[in-house]
């Protein structure tokens, strides 16, 4: 029996060099994972199977939490965020918009900045998420920036605070209290969990000390 070759498709590719930001959105489909700097599209890397968990966990509990307070809206990669104030259309692991914010919301992106932006760090974005994305979060009024990094098992917070990124750490206990999420936290331990913790049980525990 002679088997059946796979053929994967090409890689998609930008149809020119510079686009505009309207031209990035016609070519960026929902299964392109990309971002647009300064006219220019920058590819963004798949992300391994820990990245992934990490971002299925966070995005699941975060979203039934603010679906059941609500509270406004989650969303999680390829979905992009334009900055208001430099040519940059960002791909955030994962966002929060306050429900008064949500005007922002476009079909396909978000036009402005989230109250909170997740970006879970992987060894291609490590420069990216703690330089470039930090420094344009911060001037575009991200109130809220985690940094989760699996590979060092190290969770990072920063607060908006008059214009300045400022770090926000968890409690003696390991739990990091949301100043944007309203009465969300986060025990920081659950994320190094193998496997990671069933998100309902997480749930459940957060709605109890609320």
């Amino acid at each position: 029996m002679i088997e059946a070759k796979v053929i994967e498709p090409p890689p998609r590719v930008p149809v020119k060099e510079k686009m505009t930001w309207e031209e990035f959105l016609e070519w960026c489909d929902e299964d392109t994972w990309a971002e647009w700097v300064d006219g220019e599209v920058q590819m963004v890397s798949p992300v391994n199977e820990r990245h992934s968990d990490i971002g299925d966990f966070l995005t699941t509990v975060l979203r039934l939490y603010v679906r059941k307070k609500k509270l406004g809206r989650v969303d999680s990669a390829p979905f992009l965020m334009r900055l208001p104030n430099v040519p940059r259309g960002r791909e955030p692991d994962i966002l929060f918009v306050r429900q008064e914010h949500l005007h922002r919301l476009r079909e396909t992106y978000l036009d402005g900045p989230a109250d909170l932006v997740i970006e879970i760090i992987s060894s291609e974005s490590v420069g990216r998420d703690r330089g470039e994305k930090f420094v344009e979060y911060e001037a575009a009024g991200v109130l809220e920036y985690w940094l989760i990094d699996p590979a060092r098992r190290r969770a990072e917070f920063y607060v908006l605070n008059e214009g300045m990124y400022q770090i926000a750490d968890p409690d003696t206990q390991g739990i990091y209290r949301s100043q944007v999420v309203d009465g969300f936290w986060l025990r920081v331990a659950w994320l190094w969990q193998d496997p990671l913790p069933m998100e309902e049980d997480v749930l459940r525990e957060i709605r109890a000390s609320a």
